[in-house]
């Protein structure tokens, strides 16, 4: 039996990208998996026993019909790891108002407002876990991520702000902060570049450890977080990035 076995499990935006490499780990660990997200489901999640809840998140009436949803074929809800998120490339001065206010709604209001939606089904559990995905770039900007960045640094404040809160109620709360991790969208950013043989050498010479994440290296730890043996750990951000953010840049 896996660690997470029987245990009901929502994750947003869990069927691409970092999201289905979390879902992928979490079934593997015996979860019973809901994801929410407006796209359907990716095919190597169709054939599981895996329930989709399509909603978009930029909206404030997703909240409780996530939970309506959700409450219609389970009493409880023992983890919920709040994946979604976007992100532009745009200058302060090129960002529009419209801009801001979806990648804070996406980003960083819907974890904030679906895990107040899902607290009595969280509390019906006895308590659980809520898994907030971060990003090194809450700790640190690259160049016209201005929005994406004040999304992150946010998610990592209201994570420890939550798990304050919600620590009488047995909930734990904590962040991931994932660095590079390999995507199609990101793949298709270096094979983009006029050398990019050269440009995958540098991106490796960036972690000390020789490689680039993947989504199921998220996914690994979002299982931890999710199960019983990270039960004394709350209000942390655990950065995941292969040493990037710990080495010193140099000249040559």
């Amino acid at each position: 039996m896996g660690a997470l076995q029987d245990k009901v499990i929502v994750v947003t935006g869990g069927g691409q990208g970092i999201g289905l490499g979390i879902s992928q780990v979490l079934l593997e660990a015996g979860a019973s998996l809901i994801i929410v997200q407006r796209s359907p489901l990716a095919a190597e999640l169709t054939s599981q026993a895996v329930e989709w809840i399509e909603a978009d998140l930029a909206l404030a009436d997703s909240f409780s019909t996530i939970e309506h949803a959700i409450s219609r074929n389970h009493d409880h809800v023992d983890v919920l790891v709040n994946n979604a998120g976007f992100m532009f490339e745009k200058t302060l001065e090129e960002m529009q108002l419209e801009d801001w206010n979806r990648m804070l709604a996406v980003n960083l209001t819907a974890p904030a407002f679906l895990s107040r939606a899902l607290l009595p089904l969280l509390r019906a559990a006895g308590g659980g876990s809520i898994v907030n995905i971060g990003s090194i770039e809450g700790l640190a900007a690259n160049p016209q991520h201005a929005a994406y960045c004040a999304s992150k640094g946010g998610v990592h404040a209201l994570t420890k702000a939550m798990a304050v809160d919600l620590g009488n109620d047995n909930i734990r709360v904590n962040a991931i902060a994932p660095g590079w991790i390999r995507s199609d969208l990101s793949d298709d950013y270096i094979n983009g570049q006029k050398d990019p043989q050269t440009a995958w050498d540098g991106l490796y010479k960036m972690h000390p450890t020789g490689r680039v994440g993947e989504p199921q290296d998220v996914g690994r730890l979002a299982a931890y977080l999710a199960s019983d043996a990270s039960s004394f750990i709350t209000g942390q951000v655990m950065v995941i990035d292969g040493g990037r953010t710990s080495k010193l840049p140099l000249p040559f």
